[in-house]
C-alpha cells in the first residue's frame, strides 16, 4: 500500500496530525515504537489492577476547536462540566483551595487580589491564545503576507487597551516570583500558583522568564477531558480508523530516508522501507534531526542550532496504588482530586530547584498530585485509589547515575513529602512505581527525559522553537516536517503542534 505521508510517533500530536491529514484526503500511516499508541497520554498499568490514564494528567489545555474540527465528539470525547479545585498544600494547616473563580483559605486581601489577578488573565487570554493557536510570527517580512500577519498581531495586542498591553509586555520576561509577590501576601498561594511556571523547566521561581510559562499555562487552560488523556487517545484512534489511517505500534523507525535532498520515506527497526514524499515527526526535534536523519543531511549551522537546544529533563513520574482514599490533613473525608505541594513558599520552591544544578534530586521536591480514580474508579480495585504525581526538580543526570537505590530514595522522598500533608498515605500504599527522567527517555524516546521535548524558555519559544531554521514546522529537508511538542506552541496536551504542522503540510502541498 502506498502512502502520501508518514507520521513518526503515535502520541496525541502525531495522531492529531495524521487525522487532520487524512481528513484532507491523504493516505496516512503512523509508526509508533511502543507497543501501544498514545505516548505520554497512554494508559499504563503500573501494578496489577492499578492503572493511570496517562503520564501527563492535565488535559485542560486541549483545544476544543481541534476536537470540533476532527469530529472527536462522535467518538465519545466529552469535556468535564466543571474543573476540579486545586488544593495548595502546606506542611501544617488545611492550605488554600483554588478554583478558576475564587480562592478559599487565604486572607480577604489575597482573595480580592486573586479575583483581580484572574480578571487580568481573563482580559489577556484571547490575545495570548491567538498567539499560541497560530503559527509563530514570520521572521521574513519581505512579503505583504508576512507584513500583514505581523500587523494583525500588533493590532490585536493594541486592542487590549493601554494598561493591559503594557502589563502583559512587562510581565512576560519577569520571574514568576516577582510577579506573584506583587499581588499576594500568602506564600502558600504564591507557591501553588508558581508551580506550573517552573514545572518541566530548568528554572526556579526566581529565574527570569518563568512568568511567561505561568501566563501561557493559565491562558491556555480551559475544560479537562472526561476520562483524562487516555480518553483523548481512544477518540483519536477511533477517528483515525474511520478515516483509514494505518497505525502500526511496536514499529520503531530507525532512519528517515532521503534522495536528492528530499524525503523518500522511512526505514523501520526490522529493515522494512516504507516510501512516501512527506514525513511528519512527532518525536522530539533532536531525535528527529540528529539521530533519525543520516549524517550530513543538514547544513552545519542548522545542525549546531539543534544540537544546543536544551532538553534537560527535570521531572519524574511517581504512581501510588493505595488501599484507601488519599486524605489531606484537616480535610479528612474530603475528596481532593488535585493538589500542589510546593513547600509553602517561593523560597522553598527555589531551594528545591537548587539541587538540580548540582546533579541531585531535591529531598523536598515540588509535587503536582492527581487522584484520577475520583473521576474514574475503574482504574483501581473497588475502594482503592491511584495517585499520579509529577515531581519537579529531579535531574536526568545524577551523581553516580540512576540505579535502583537512587530510584528507591527518590520514591521515598516523594512519599515523605506527600505524607507531611497527608499522613495516612504511608499506611495505605500497596505499590509504588518511579520513572526518573532517564527512565522516561528510555521508555518514551524523550531526549534528556524532557516531557516537553525541549525547555520552555524565552529563547526556545515562538519562532525560536526548536530553532529558527525549523520554527514553522518545515525543516531544511524538503518533505520533512516537525509536528511534536518541540515545535510551537510547545509541550503539554494541547494538540496544537500536530494541528498546525498538518495545516502547513496541506497548504504547502495542495489541498
Amino acid at each position: 500500500m502506498s502512502f502520501d505521508a508518514l507520521v513518526i510517533g503515535g502520541g496525541h500530536n502525531g495522531l492529531v496530525a495524521a487525522l487532520k491529514l487524512a481528513r484532507a484526503g491523504r493516505r496516512i500511516a503512523v509508526f509508533e515504537a511502543r507497543g501501544v499508541a498514545g505516548g505520554l497520554c497512554a494508559r499504563r498499568e503500573f501494578h496489577p489492577g492499578y492503572r493511570v490514564p496517562g503520564l501527563w494528567h492535565d488535559t485542560a489545555g486541549l483545544r476544543s476547536k481541534i476536537v470540533d474540527e476532527l469530529g472527536l465528539a462522535a467518538h465519545g470525547l466529552t469535556f468535564r462540566a466543571a474543573e476540579p479545585s486545586v488544593l495548595a498544600v502546606t506542611d501544617a494547616g488545611p492550605g488554600a483551595l483554588l478554583s478558576p473563580d475564587d480562592v478559599a483559605g487565604v486572607s480577604a486581601r489575597d482573595a480580592s487580589a486573586y479575583a483581580e489577578w484572574r480578571a487580568f488573565i481573563g482580559r489577556v487570554r484571547g490575545f495570548v491564545r491567538s498567539v499560541l493557536d497560530s503559527p509563530p510570527p514570520p521572521m521574513d517580512v519581505s512579503s505583504l503576507s508576512s507584513l500583514w500577519q505581523l500587523a494583525r498581531r500588533g493590532l490585536a495586542l493594541r486592542r487590549l487597551g493601554r494598561d493591559d498591553m503594557i502589563e502583559l509586555m512587562r510581565v512576560a520576561p519577569m520571574c514568576v516570583a516577582d510577579w506573584l509577590n506583587e499581588s499576594f501576601e500568602s506564600q502558600v498561594l504564591c507557591g501553588a500558583l508558581a508551580l506550573p511556571g517552573v514545572q518541566s523547566t530548568f528554572m526556579g521561581p526566581w529565574s527570569p522568564g518563568s512568568a511567561i510559562n505561568l501566563l501561557f499555562a493559565e491562558c491556555a487552560a480551559d475544560r479537562s477531558v472526561t476520562g483524562g488523556p487516555a480518553a483523548l487517545i481512544d477518540a483519536l484512534l477511533a477517528a483515525c480508523e474511520e478515516r483509514g489511517v494505518v497505525v502500526r505500534t511496536g514499529t520503531p523507525v530507525t532512519r528517515i530516508r532521503t534522495a536528492n535532498g528530499c524525503i523518500a520515506g522511512i526505514t523501520t527497526a526490522d529493515g522494512e522501507d516504507v516510501d512516501a514524499p512527506i514525513v511528519a515527526a512527532s518525536c522530539d526535534p533532536k531525535r528527529t534531526m540528529l539521530e533519525l536523519l543520516a549524517p550530513c543531511q543538514l547544513p552545519l549551522e542548522v545542525e549546531e542550532s539543534l544540537r544546543v537546544v536544551r532538553t534537560r529533563g527535570t521531572t519524574a513520574a511517581i504512581h501510588l496504588a493505595l488501599d484507601g482514599p488519599l486524605e489531606f490533613r484537616d480535610r479528612e473525608g474530603v475528596a481532593i482530586e488535585c493538589a500542589r505541594i510546593s513547600g509553602g513558599s517561593l523560597d522553598e520552591l527555589e531551594r528545591a530547584f537548587d539541587a538540580v544544578k548540582y546533579r541531585r534530586f531535591s529531598e523536598r521536591p515540588a509535587l503536582d498530585v492527581r487522584v484520577p480514580t475520583l473521576e474514574d474508579p475503574s482504574l483501581a480495585p473497588e475502594g482503592h485509589q491511584v495517585v499520579s504525581i509529577l515531581a519537579s526538580f529531579v535531574p536526568r543526570e545524577v551523581d553516580g547515575g540512576w540505579d535502583d537505590t537512587q530510584r528507591e530514595a527518590l520514591g521515598a522522598a516523594v512519599v515523605e513529602r506527600l505524607a507531611a500533608a497527608a499522613p495516612s498515605v504511608r499506611d495505605r500504599i500497596v505499590a509504588r512505581a518511579v520513572w526518573t527522567p532517564e527512565d522516561l527517555e528510555a521508555d518514551y524516546g524523550l531526549t534528556g527525559g524532557h516531557l516537553q521535548h525541549g525547555e520552555h524558555a524565552l529563547d526556545q519559544l515562538l519562532f525560536m522553537r526548536p530553532a529558527p531554521s525549523c520554527a514553522h514546522y518545515r525543516t531544511p529537508v524538503k518533505g520533512l516536517f516537525l509536528c511534536g511538542s518541540g515545535s510551537h506552541p510547545g509541550g503539554g496536551i494541547t494538540g496544537q503542534p500536530g494541528a498546525l504542522a498538518a495545516k502547513e503540510i496541506v497548504v504547502g502541498h495542495g489541498s
